[in-house]
């Protein structure tokens, strides 16, 4: 063989990992893509080096894809790549972290240069980096290079969104999930998984009304699933059901919504009952997902959110107003600082005269005297009271002068 070919067939081998795959040509279209259902995708993310084809122009989009490359193209989906070959971190993907996983990031991998391993086991940068940003368990795997099949995909979505987004609710994805007839034929396990991903609009089923557990995951399949899963715009639309009035969309961090199940009417009723506890507060306040959070002013407001996006979450808000339909509780938590009870008195009314109806006057009265007390001085402990058919658990941090209101109807 002559030389030239000899490197560039080693430069193919190390720039993919596999000597099957070589750079395609963006002015050379794939062979065998023209008119299949994911050719926009295909073309689109090989475009940006998350996969490439074959030294024959083929792409081979039915082909199932291995373990090993679907987590290097996860990896790479979450990258940039520049315009000398060069890769780092999408900007939006890293503020996603944790500061756990951001500073894995910037310390581990602070050289992290998105390329296979020239000596050993060239899928190992990817593996390594997915595993220590929790977006795998890499000990479940005794093989990396077996065909990846529909609930190890739906897996790694699991556990990459609940470290760079949020869960839906598990009674909601677990409703949706189990329309499909071959559900049970996973493992509990590996069915919430599956949920989930239905849930994010990432994965959907078949029009026979099956998941497909156990069918192997294509090329093409698994770059449009990864395209869903970074671009939340290209996520198929999943509604609340019409026909459950308990269902209800709620909006989380980043402009984004989520659908919550309420246990029963008087939670679901609850959450309007928040709402119109933070029109109370004007602009000092905001609602996600179902907790209320109350501000002292536009200045906290701004450096709360500010310590949250950044993960430090050193400031807090004064009052936060929660529900945890999982659970059937409700809570209030009130940080006593100067003037707290006063700005937000009418805010917490409004919404106990909701929950506890012809008692809240004994709310109030538990409420008031507890709160002023801390908020003196006074040694006050932590007790529990009935009122009406509800049990309050008083939770009290003296030092830190915050009060907890858990509430929980009495079994």
């Amino acid at each position: 063989m002559h030389r030239l070919s000899v490197i560039t067939l080693i430069i193919a081998f190390l720039g993919t990992g596999n000597a099957a795959y070589a750079q395609q040509s963006n002015s050379a279209p794939f062979k065998d893509i023209k008119g299949h259902w994911a050719e926009k995708t295909i073309t689109e993310m090989v475009s940006k080096g998350i996969l490439d084809g074959y030294p024959n122009g083929t792409f081979r989009p039915d082909e199932p894809v291995k373990v090993d490359q679907f987590i290097k193209m996860l990896v790479l989906s979450y990258s940039n790549l520049h315009q000398n070959g060069e890769r780092s971190w999408n900007p939006s993907f890293f503020q996603s972290l944790s500061t756990e996983n951001q500073t894995i990031l910037k310390q581990d991998y602070r050289y992290y240069n998105f390329k296979p391993a020239t000596a050993g086991y060239w899928a190992k940068p990817y593996i390594d980096v997915a595993s220590d940003l929790h977006f795998l368990n890499k000990s479940r795997y005794s093989d990396f290079q077996s065909d990846m099949t529909r609930e190890n995909v739906a897996e790694v979505l699991f556990y990459t969104l609940q470290e760079t987004e949020f869960l839906e609710d598990s009674q909601f994805s677990l409703g949706l999930a189990q329309s499909y007839g071959d559900l049970m034929s996973a493992t509990e396990r590996e069915r919430k998984f599956i949920a989930e991903a239905l849930a994010k609009g990432i994965m959907q089923g078949y029009p026979n009304g099956y998941f497909g557990v156990g069918d192997k995951v294509t090329r093409a399949q698994s770059l449009v699933l990864l395209n869903r899963l970074t671009e939340k715009t290209k996520r198929i639309e999943v509604k609340a059901s019409a026909r459950d009035d308990l269902q209800l969309a709620v909006p989380t961090v980043g402009g984004g919504s989520k659908i919550v199940v309420f246990p029963d009417r008087r939670m679901r009723d609850a959450y309007d009952a928040l709402k119109q506890s933070g029109a109370l507060r004007g602009s000092n306040q905001d609602l996600l997902d179902t907790r209320l959070r109350l501000f002292k002013d536009q200045k906290e407001k701004e450096s709360v959110l500010s310590s949250s996006s950044s993960g430090t979450a050193k400031v807090q808000e004064e009052v936060s107003i929660w529900l945890d339909p999982q659970y059937n509780t409700y809570g209030i938590t009130i940080r006593l600082r100067d003037g707290t009870l006063a700005r937000n008195q009418e805010a917490v009314e409004t919404f106990s005269d909701y929950l506890f109806g012809y008692n809240s006057a004994t709310f109030r009265k538990w409420f008031n005297e507890v709160c002023v007390s801390v908020e003196s001085g006074t040694k006050v402990s932590s007790k529990q009271v009935e009122i009406g058919g509800d049990t309050v658990d008083i939770r009290i941090d003296s030092s830190a002068k915050t009060v907890v209101f858990s509430i929980a109807k009495r079994a």
